[in-house]
C-alpha cells in the first residue's frame, strides 16, 4: 500500500486517531464517514493505492461548487482541530484479499503515529439475536482494550459489546494468526467446515480488528444492524455514535437531519428525485 500525498500536503503525526469504514451492508460505514468528512470540512490530503482494491473513479463527493477534483477508491482526509484522520473506501476488496488489505492498511496506520483506530460497519438485521428496540436503534461494539472486547468508555455511553465475539473461537482465532503470520504459514479452515458460528468473524470489520490490534494499536469497532434499503438514518445514527466516543462535538451532534450534520451534496442523488405525487 502507498501513500500519495496532494501538492503542499502531507500526513501529520498529531492526528492520531483513524476513522475508516468497513464495507458491508447497506455501505453504513461509508455513509457515516460522508458524514464526518462534509461536517467536520476535513481536509482531503492524499490517496491510498492498494492492489487488493478494486479500482474506480467518480465526481468530487462532498462539496456545493464541485472543483472538479476526482473521487478515488481510498481516500485521506484530515481535520487537526479534531487531532483526526480518516479514510474513505469507495469500492469493494478483491475476492479473498480482505486479510491482506487490512494488514496492508494496518501497516499504514502503525507507521504514521496512529494510535486509535475506530472502524464503522454494519450488521444484517435478520442475525439479531436479542432484539431490543425499547430505546430505538442501537450500537454494539468491539474493543481491543480488553481480552474479551470490553471497554469501559464504551459501555458508559451505553454501547453493547457484540455478544458474538469469543476470541477462542476458530474462526477469531485463525484471523489472530493470519494478522499475526504471513498467509502461507497458516493452515486454512476448510470451506465447507463453516458454519453459522463463523459469520461474524468473516466480516471486513473482524479482518480489520484482528490486523490493528496485532500491530499494537488501540482498536474500536462501531456496528449497527440493518437492512439495506434507504439508511442513511442509519448513518446518522452510526455518525452520532463516533461523535459521542470521540468527544466531536458532543454539545451539537444531534444524529438527525435537523441537526448540524452537513449532508453531502452526492447524497442528493443516492436514491434518486422523489416520487411525482401527482400519480397519487
Amino acid at each position: 500500500m502507498e501513500f500519495y500525498a496532494e501538492d503542499g500536503k502531507n500526513l501529520s503525526l498529531d492526528n492520531s486517531t483513524l476513522v475508516l469504514p468497513a464495507l458491508s451492508i447497506g455501505n453504513v460505514g461509508q455513509l457515516a464517514v460522508d458524514l464526518l468528512v462534509a461536517s467536520l470540512k476535513a481536509e482531503r490530503i492524499g490517496y491510498l493505492d492498494d492492489p487488493n482494491v478494486v479500482p474506480c473513479v467518480g465526481n468530487d463527493t462532498y462539496w456545493p461548487s464541485p472543483p472538479g477534483e476526482l473521487a478515488l477508491p481510498l481516500e485521506v482526509y484530515e481535520s487537526s482541530p479534531d487531532a483526526l484522520a480518516l479514510v474513505q473506501q469507495r469500492s469493494p476488496i478483491v475476492k479473498g484479499m480482505m486479510v491482506e488489505f487490512a494488514r496492508n492498511l494496518a501497516n499504514f496506520a502503525a507507521a504514521n503515529g496512529k494510535k486509535h483506530v475506530v472502524v464503522l460497519s454494519s450488521l444484517e438485521f435478520g442475525r439479531w439475536q436479542s432484539i431490543d428496540m425499547s430505546s430505538g436503534l442501537q450500537i454494539h461494539y468491539l474493543s481491543s482494550s480488553k481480552s474479551d472486547g470490553t471497554d469501559d468508555h464504551c459501555e458508559k455511553l451505553g454501547w453493547k459489546r457484540l455478544p458474538e465475539y469469543n476470541p477462542t473461537q476458530r474462526m477469531w482465532k485463525h484471523l489472530d494468526d493470519l494478522a499475526k503470520n504471513a498467509a502461507s504459514e497458516v493452515e486454512e479452515l476448510p470451506f465447507e467446515e463453516l458454519g453459522d458460528e463463523d459469520y461474524y468473524a468473516s466480516l471486513p470489520y473482524a479482518a480489520l480488528f484482528s490486523c490493528f490490534k496485532a500491530k499494537g494499536l488501540k482498536v474500536t469497532c462501531l456496528l449497527c444492524y440493518c437492512s439495506e434499503g434507504d439508511n442513511i438514518p442509519d448513518a446518522f445514527h452510526l455518525a452520532d455514535a463516533v461523535s459521542k466516543t470521540l468527544g466531536l462535538r458532543p454539545n451539537s451532534s444531534q444524529g438527525n437531519e435537523g441537526g448540524s450534520w452537513t449532508v453531502p451534496l452526492s447524497w442528493k442523488s443516492v436514491y434518486g428525485p422523489p416520487p411525482d405525487m401527482s400519480l397519487f
